[in-house]
């Protein structure tokens, strides 16, 4: 029988492409998304891509009664992939107590619900910003934490201690994927990053710039003590990183984890500056943008990036694309989801 995921905030970004790649290794996929900051319009796409109709519930996780009816009606979930949370760090700064509230109430829920219910596996959306401003990178599993740069890097890091505090005692087996920055769109460009509320991510930031949504973008800090004064991110296909979370689950489902809970970074490897990604878009794209240089924005780090050497010996995952591929796939989308708009 094929085993039956539950993924919430399906319908947002990294999830959406989370359950194509799921469908695409043979799995039933239920979805739920209050729909805050994504668009249901994502299953239509998933459906174009992959051939399936996801069942979809439009379920607040903070509101325990309420999603518990998911598992009321499908009580035959094996794993959960959380993604939902917000996850704007400038955002988080100006109100944390949203964020607070959101984020963690919703995973103590779902957490709640994966013990009661029986779920095998439990794959945390979790981020490099529980690693806060580290000195040097590569940074590996075993880096220390420093004290978060933002409301939002908290919840992330109290996220995963509840998590691993949670499942201690149960049968769930859990894994904590801290990823870097998910970019790019599906091939298809029939799918990508399309929030509700005005992106703060730099990809889809240069993209709307580029097709004239916005009149100019920014560059937030360019007096860094990096090689052109930007900030440095690693820079991740958000397809890799889907079919990172696919092979967490077969992980735990084949019974290859021992521990109740393990953690994994997934990145390309590779320290990109802002300036050096709006270069990257401007040669793969022929566009010029229009930016200008600001000061810094609270709550950035200045530098990180990945050591995956974790990921690809345990899990076998690795990155197929670079940051052409990102670049590439993320003007095709745009120029897509702008023609339907």
């Amino acid at each position: 029988m094929k085993k039956k995921v539950l993924v919430t905030g399906g319908t947002g970004y990294i999830g959406s492409h989370a359950i194509i790649d799921l469908l695409e290794n043979g799995y039933d996929v239920v979805c739920v998304d209050n729909g805050i900051n994504s668009d249901p319009s994502s299953l239509e796409a998933i459906k174009k891509i992959t051939g399936v109709s996801v069942p979809f519930y439009c379920i607040d996780l903070c509101d325990r009664q309420e999603s518990e009816k998911i598992f009321l009606e499908h009580t035959d979930i094996d794993g959960i992939i959380h993604f939902a949370a917000l996850k704007a760090v400038g955002e988080s700064v100006e109100k944390p107590i949203l964020y607070f509230r959101n984020n963690l109430e919703s995973l103590i829920n779902i957490l709640d619900l994966s013990i009661k219910y029986d779920v095998k596996a439990f794959i945390f959306s979790s981020s490099c910003t529980v690693y806060g401003d580290v000195s040097q990178s590569p940074v590996d599993e075993n880096t220390p934490w420093q004290d978060a740069a933002s409301p939002y890097g908290r919840t992330k890091q109290i996220g995963e201690q509840i998590i691993t505090d949670s499942l201690k005692h149960t049968k769930v087996k859990s894994i904590l994927l801290r990823y870097f920055n998910p970019a790019g769109a599906h091939p298809s460009a029939l799918l990508g990053e399309s929030p509700v509320n005005p992106p703060q991510n730099l990809v889809p930031v240069i993209t709307e710039t580029a097709i004239g949504k916005r009149n100019q973008m920014t560059v937030y800090g360019t007096d860094y003590p990096t090689r052109d004064g930007s900030c440095i991110r690693d820079y991740i296909h958000v397809c890799d990183l889907a079919h990172a979370h696919t092979l967490c689950l077969k992980h735990i489902f084949l019974d290859k984890q021992s521990q109740q809970s393990d953690t994994f970074n997934v990145g390309i490897g590779n320290g990109l500056s802002v300036l050096e990604i709006i270069d990257a878009f401007e040669k793969q794209t022929g566009q010029v943008l229009n930016y200008t240089k600001g000061a810094r924005r609270p709550g950035d780090v200045m530098a990180i990036y990945s050591d995956y050497t974790k990921a690809k010996k345990i899990l076998g995952w690795q990155p197929k694309y670079d940051v052409n591929d990102i670049m590439r796939t993320a003007w095709e989308w745009e120029k897509h989801r702008s023609k339907s708009m």
